[in-house]
């Protein structure tokens, strides 16, 4: 399951998630907006970015989410943060770094050769499984720690933040926004079901099918089965493949990926697919 790109989309709807889930609010928190970028020379991915308002330098936040344990987590995301913020440094007055995981087994091992970073006020660690009941928190929040739930668990809470949502969010647009998401957790988790499934788990009337979220998630679902047989492909051919290369790998789009099952069959070493990787 494509966790990550849960929080893409979270944090496009609302930015703002990220500010509640460190319990800071920047002065002008509403108008940061979230992206993704790619740092050149070396190219570097990082995932999530959340840009200050342009009228005034601001601080800049680098935060990356992780359902899978990367032993080079803070070695590549500390790389890709100083980077960018060195090419970019008169738009911003500062900087934060966010890691956020489903748990803190999740976490890289060794931590030490960054104890001072991690440690300091510039860096914050989540850990969604400790941020208290789905149900209880803020909508935003839930939807967030919905995504670390237990399965057993999963469906009756699902079900609990759409009933609160209809009460509570009285704009129809925001409110169809939620219950879009919460679909999209569902199809990604319990992965397999038919829509009709998936409206029946939450006691929907709508066509779950007919919905811009559900059809991006499916194209993702096909996306990922994709990329699992290019990862058995690449290990069978040219041997283990370091967590750097396997993060060129999951930017990939589905065209690429069909692409590459191609060319790896010609692939003799792994300085053949970082070559491939480099011209993409």
């Amino acid at each position: 399951m494509k966790r990550d790109s849960l929080f893409f989309r979270l944090f496009q709807q609302s930015p703002t998630l990220l500010f509640e889930l460190l319990g800071e609010m920047p002065e002008d928190a509403a108008r940061y907006r979230f992206d993704s970028v790619a740092v050149k020379e070396p190219k570097f991915e990082i995932d999530g970015l959340f840009l200050p308002p342009d009228h005034k330098p601001g601080i800049v936040y680098y935060s990356e989410f992780q359902a899978q344990r990367d032993e080079e987590l803070y070695e590549r995301m500390t790389s890709e943060l100083f980077n960018h913020f060195y090419r970019n440094r008169p738009k911003f007055s500062d900087w934060r770094g966010v890691a956020i995981y489903t748990s803190r087994s999740k976490e890289q091992k060794n931590t030490y050769p960054f104890r001072s970073l991690l440690n300091s006020e510039q860096f914050h660690r989540i850990y969604l499984n400790e941020l208290g009941e789905a149900r209880d928190l803020p909508i935003g929040l839930g939807l967030m720690a919905l995504i670390a739930e237990k399965p057993k668990k999963m469906t009756d809470t699902a079900r609990h933040l759409l009933a609160r949502s209809q009460e509570e969010v009285k704009d129809p647009k925001a409110s169809r926004a939620i219950m879009e998401m919460l679909t999209t957790i569902l199809v990604y988790h319990f992965n397999g079901l038919s829509p009709a499934e998936v409206e029946k788990m939450l006691g929907l009337n709508i066509r779950l099918q007919d919905t811009r979220v559900y059809k991006e998630a499916k194209a993702e679902g096909k996306t990922e089965e994709r990329r699992s047989i290019v990862f058995q492909l690449l290990d069978r051919k040219v041997g283990k493949l370091s967590a750097r290369t396997k993060k060129k790998i999951s930017t990939l789009e589905l065209p690429q990926l069909e692409t590459l099952t191609i060319a790896l069959l010609e692939f003799e070493t792994i300085a053949d697919l970082e070559t491939w990787l480099n011209a993409q």
